[in-house]
Parts: structure tokens; sequence; C-alpha cells
């Protein structure tokens, strides 16, 4: 999956360097994770916005899935919070997101909820959980206010 920024950095020698290193990316695709009679669908699409930048890069959580086993939980990895109502609709059960930045500094807190439909944290959306992460790092301004970094530890329970 890719965030927006590969899209400012050029995103077809980022996507080509890690299939070269032996990385899958996945755009509009999943993988099977098995591990004994258990499998798990881990899913990727390109950021909500990649479009812009190649149009073959849209984000679309149902082609995704496209193969997949009906029976086993679903995950998505989508840089942005607001690919949630494609992926709810499309049948994950969890989205795992980042982008936002938990919101960064205050007043720019007040504004990221105007584009994102949630900042931080474990929320619900129908069937679908999204949980997103606030990150190390920032954007713009090297600071953050009232949004401290974080790395979470997701434990999925069957």
């Amino acid at each position: 999956m890719t965030g927006n920024h590969e899209y400012y950095a050029g995103v077809h020698p980022w996507t080509a360097e890690f299939e070269r290193l032996g990385l899958h990316v996945l755009h509009n695709a999943h993988v099977v994770v098995r591990r004994g009679d258990a499998q798990l669908v881990l899913a990727g699409v390109p950021d909500f916005t990649g479009h812009h930048f190649d149009r073959l890069h849209r984000s679309d959580p149902t082609a995704a899935l496209a193969g997949a086993p009906a029976d086993a939980p679903k995950v998505l990895l989508a840089h942005q919070p607001r690919t949630a109502p494609a992926a709810e609709k499309a049948g994950f059960d969890l989205q795992v997101s980042g982008h936002t930045h938990g919101g960064q500094f205050f007043p720019w807190s007040l504004f990221v909820p105007l584009q994102q439909p949630y900042t931080a944290g474990l929320h619900q959306l129908g069937r679908l959980q999204v949980y997103v992460s606030r990150g190390t790092g920032y954007w713009g301004p090297p600071k953050r206010l009232f949004a401290p970094s974080e790395i979470a530890e997701l434990t999925l329970v069957g």
C-alpha cells in the first residue's frame, strides 16, 4: 500500500525498488496469511488520493478482496482513514490507517476532522473497526502538541 508522500516523491520508482528488494506492494491486492488451520486476509490499497497522480492508482477495497476466502477475517491497510466507508462496504473487519498524525498540533487538530472521519485511536463504522495511529513523526512544522507519538501493537483475537 502507498501513502500520500510516496506520490509526492515518485511512487513508481519507490514501488519498483520495494519489489526489487523482495517486498510485495499491496496495490488493491491481498495476501492470505496462514498459521495452522487459521487464515487471515491482509489487503492494501493505494492512498485515497493516489488516482490524482496516476489514474490507475484509485483506492479500491473491493478489488483488493477479489478472490479472497470469504470466511477468513479481513484486514485492510489504508493510509488515510477516509477509506473506511468503502472498506466497510467491501466487507473488511479491520482497517489500519495513519496519515493524520493525531492532529499533530493545535490549532491544526481542529481542521483534520474536516477531512478525515477519524483522527486517532479505535473506532467503529458498522461492522468495521478502524484503528488510526498517530505515528511517530510529523508533517510540516517539526512539532507535536497534544498528539503524542505512538507505536501501536495490535493483537488480533479470533
